[in-house]
């Protein structure tokens, strides 16, 4: 592994496994002490019409599928934030809206020779300076949001209505947080496409959850295990000639299951 360094593919895989380690882990632990891993989703996938609007209209597939998901972030925050109860069906919909508009512009596209399947699998290994651009400026921005308004979400993330009685903007924080996703979402695509980058989101927060009690330690915790799975699957999946996406995913689940099995079996 160490002589593959001496190649730009690999220095670039590698900073793009840090820059959405740390995005993933201020944003997942949010999401998940939230509870909104569904919702997500739902934006994951919905942020393929993105890519295949922008495949019709000749743009930057990541480009597109961030815009797009920015707009499905905005539509699922109005729809859910007064009913809850009930965000499971606007998800749904979202979910099929989204899947079901990419695969008709890529159809509708001319020439049509793109592997999308890259995008849905993720390729770490073909990251390029323009990708990890904008990997950058995301994680700058998730990082400057967190620290800016830290007591905000942590209001939000623990008791909604009692910040709302203290005059918080709970709605705006509410949207912000659904915006932060779909940035998140789209920076991860190479790394672990749209169908596994709910669970780089999810699980490694999951397991910072069982060991700090408070959320900033969380958000740290989570990084760092992110960055550990990342740097892990991306050594196996040359090691071996594995999906990249698949094998650092493969890593976090291993470490999920093995969490759970000793935090069920301690006396």
């Amino acid at each position: 592994m160490i002589e593959a360094l001496s190649f730009q593919f690999m220095q670039n895989a590698l900073i793009a496994g840090v820059l959405v380690s740390i995005t993933c882990g201020i944003v997942g632990s949010l999401i998940v002490v939230n509870r909104m891993v569904f919702i997500a989703g739902g934006i994951a996938h919905g942020a393929y019409g993105g890519l295949g609007l922008a495949l019709f209209l000749g743009l930057s597939p990541l480009f597109g599928a961030l815009g797009f998901s920015a707009l499905l972030a905005v539509i699922v925050a109005f729809l859910t934030y007064a009913n809850k109860e009930r965000a499971d069906a606007v998800i749904g919909a979202i979910w099929a809206f989204g899947m079901a508009i990419g695969i008709i512009f890529a159809d509708m596209s001319k020439g049509y020779n793109t592997d999308l399947t890259s995008f849905l699998f993720g390729s770490i290994l073909s990251v390029s300076a323009g990708d990890l651009r904008l990997m950058g400026a995301v994680c700058a921005l998730i990082v400057l949001l967190a620290m800016l308004f830290y007591k905000e979400f942590l209001a939000i993330s623990f008791d909604m209505e009692f910040a709302k009685l203290q005059g918080l903007n709970t709605k705006l924080f509410y949207t912000v947080l659904i915006i932060m996703t779909a940035l998140c979402i789209v920076s991860c695509i190479r790394a672990v496409g749209l169908i596994l980058v709910v669970a780089l989101l999810s699980i490694p927060p999951y397991i910072a959850e069982r060991f700090c009690v408070k959320l900033s330690q969380m958000m740290l915790l989570s990084a760092a295990l992110s960055v550990l799975f990342t740097l892990t699957g991306l050594t196996l999946s040359y090691m071996f000639d594995l999906t990249s996406g698949a094998s650092i995913i493969l890593v976090a689940s291993f470490a999920f299951f093995i969490v759970r099995v000793c935090a069920k079996n301690r006396p």
